[in-house]
């Protein structure tokens, strides 16, 4: 009878980790396009008065909120990548087929 946890000689790199590294490096790039997506217009508004009044105001506000919560999301998006990377083992058993 087999014993149920892989022998030292039969692990080898986890693919799953490898995967995981991939998408974390391809997320961690494209979060950072979309933490800054609204820092132009930001920097604007909260700028010098290039649009004034309690329109201009209220505008700024919630485009400072909205720049705020993407920021989160994307941060959170990225920390659960990085969580499930980090739980994930380095090695694991070799597959029936390639013994």
């Amino acid at each position: 009878m087999r014993h149920l946890t892989a022998d030292a000689h039969d692990l080898v790199p986890n693919p799953r980790k490898e995967e995981l590294l991939r998408a974390l490096e391809r997320v961690r790039m494209h979060a950072a396009r979309l933490e800054a997506a609204f820092d132009p217009p930001h920097a604007t508004l909260t700028g010098k008065a290039v649009w004034t009044g309690p329109t201009a105001r209220a505008f700024a506000e919630e485009l400072t909120a909205r720049r705020a919560r993407l920021r989160t999301l994307t941060r959170r998006i990225v920390e659960e990548l990085e969580a499930e990377f980090t739980a994930t083992p380095e090695k694991a058993g070799r597959s029936p087929a390639a013994r």
